[in-house]
């Protein structure tokens, strides 16, 4: 299964590079500066589901979804999904963030499912979390982008304090959207791949005025809020 998903993986990747269009997803800011990652690069695109009908599936898996609802219950909403591809010796890192401000919930149930294509060692910018960093709940200027940098972000939570997650292909990584993560630089000579899907519990939504994709796919159960205009009908 991982073998097939790398391929289309792949071949997603040369469709990008093939399309003339930027995809380079590296940030910029101090925190950036300071990981030396001004020539970085990180390959992306949103929302493999639409170029593969094996990526497709993969957000149908029974194993993945058995997951995803014990944690947000019966119905499962697919918001979006995200490609990135760190290559060898020069992939970007990402500085230590929240993600709710990009795409704010209701009910704060949006969580992230991380599918790793490839592996992931330290060495490789795998993963960095701060465990239990999701109790603090929305914390304003922690998004971590291209503006200025957080001073609690800077001084209390240092992205090489932060407890790294390595992984095998297969592995996925589930954690809520408040949890501060981030990761470093790919150092190595391998390229790190990873899918990322954001999702949320049925009975929850997107606030209003959210510019974000948001495919409002229902993986599981049932999506409780969803109306004509959701649904693309005007």
């Amino acid at each position: 299964e991982v073998c097939e998903l790398e391929h289309d993986f792949d071949r997603i990747v040369a469709q990008l590079q093939s399309s003339g269009e930027e995809t380079n997803a590296r940030w910029q800011g101090e925190a950036m500066a300071r990981l030396n990652a001004e020539k970085t690069v990180v390959i992306h695109t949103h929302n493999v589901q639409n170029y593969s009908a094996r990526w497709l599936a993969a957000l149908q898996h029974r194993g993945f979804l058995d997951v995803a609802t014990a944690i947000l219950g019966p119905d499962v909403i697919l918001h979006h999904t995200k490609l990135f591809q760190k290559p060898g010796e020069k992939g970007s890192p990402f500085p230590m963030h929240q993600d709710w401000e990009y795409f704010p919930t209701l009910k704060d149930t949006m969580m992230a499912g991380v599918i790793h294509v490839s592996e992931a060692t330290d060495e490789m910018g795998c993963f960095r979390v701060y465990p239990g960093s999701h109790k603090m709940g929305r914390c304003q200027g922690m998004s971590g982008g291209a503006g200025e940098e957080s001073k609690l972000l800077r001084e209390q939570y240092p992205i090489d304090g932060a407890t790294t997650v390595e992984a095998n292909p297969g592995d996925v990584l589930f954690f809520h959207y408040f949890l501060l993560h981030g990761s470093m630089p790919n150092r190595s000579q391998k390229t790190r791949k990873t899918v990322l899907a954001q999702m949320y519990a049925g009975r929850d939504g997107v606030e209003p005025h959210v510019q974000h994709p948001n495919v409002r796919l229902t993986l599981r159960g049932w999506n409780h809020g969803a109306n004509r205009s959701s649904a693309g009908c005007d």
